[in-house]
């Protein structure tokens, strides 16, 4: 992989991860595009995945702040109770992540990765279209709110179902406030994100193996925090005026295209 490729890459991950569009969907796209080899293409998306966790922390540090501060007055507080929320969001994940992890990772090496793309990001479209006639009241997220975003965001497990996309478009369907669901859609995955990277790192998904260079992976790091910074603080304005429906477009287009390619 050379500098460039994972500086262009490194954007698409920061900017997709936090607008509804999947970031999983059109890093794979890109890869496809640029010929990455798959056997350090996983290197290459854990690497920036965490780039854009840190983005995610940057960006609400203060809401993390008072969460941790909160937690550690070791009573039943509104911070507590968020964690909790939180928490009980990440186990439909977590255990799509424990017995199905061999299979979506298959999934992901398969040959007809562009037409399962273009399939999924049509889906993607949808439920960003039907966000258009929702109508969110003042309600808070409750737990049961909570395991259903959870249960949305094991979904976005597919390459070109957008993880964003999928559990603020339920939090939306919930009634739930559009600033609290878009808070919540961000801060629900920063966990899962970091026990996969904690994970492959004691596989050793990082040795020189893979034949991917430092240079690269360090690109690709840069691009895609200070891309994911701009797009969580745009995705979250975008989410208070109710414009998810132009995404939708998007989805709709690239699928198309996705699903043209795979077929010839």
């Amino acid at each position: 992989m050379e500098w460039f490729e994972a500086l262009i890459l490194g954007l698409v991950q920061g900017l997709t991860e936090f607008l509804p569009v999947s970031s999983s969907g059109h890093l794979e796209l890109g890869k496809a595009i640029f010929g990455v080899d798959k056997e350090f293409s996983l290197m290459f998306t854990v690497v920036v995945h965490g780039a854009t966790v840190l983005s995610t922390i940057v960006v609400f540090r203060t809401q993390i702040w008072n969460l941790i501060k909160g937690l550690f007055q070791f009573k039943w507080n509104a911070e507590t109770r968020y964690l909790a929320k939180i928490a009980v969001s990440m186990i439909p994940i977590g255990i799509v992540g424990v017995f199905f992890k061999d299979y979506i990772e298959a999934l992901f090496a398969s040959e007809a990765m562009v037409l399962i793309v273009g399939i999924m990001l049509f889906i993607t479209a949808a439920l960003l279209a039907f966000t258009h006639y929702s109508k969110p009241r003042d309600k808070e997220i409750s737990f049961l709110d909570s395991i259903i975003i959870g249960i949305a965001q094991t979904f976005a497990v597919m390459p070109g179902i957008s993880r964003s996309g999928a559990t603020i478009a339920t939090g939306l369907y919930l009634g739930n406030k559009k600033a609290v669901v878009a808070q919540f859609s961000f801060l629900m995955v920063l966990v899962p994100i970091l026990g996969e990277n904690i994970l492959d790192l004691m596989k050793g998904e990082f040795t020189a193996e893979g034949g991917i260079g430092a240079i690269p992976l360090l690109v690709g790091f840069l691009a895609a925090f200070v891309s994911g910074l701009l797009a969580c603080t745009w995705m979250i304005k975008i989410v208070k005026r109710g414009k998810l429906i132009y995404f939708s477009i998007y989805c709709a287009i690239v699928g198309t295209i996705a699903i043209i390619t795979g077929l010839l």
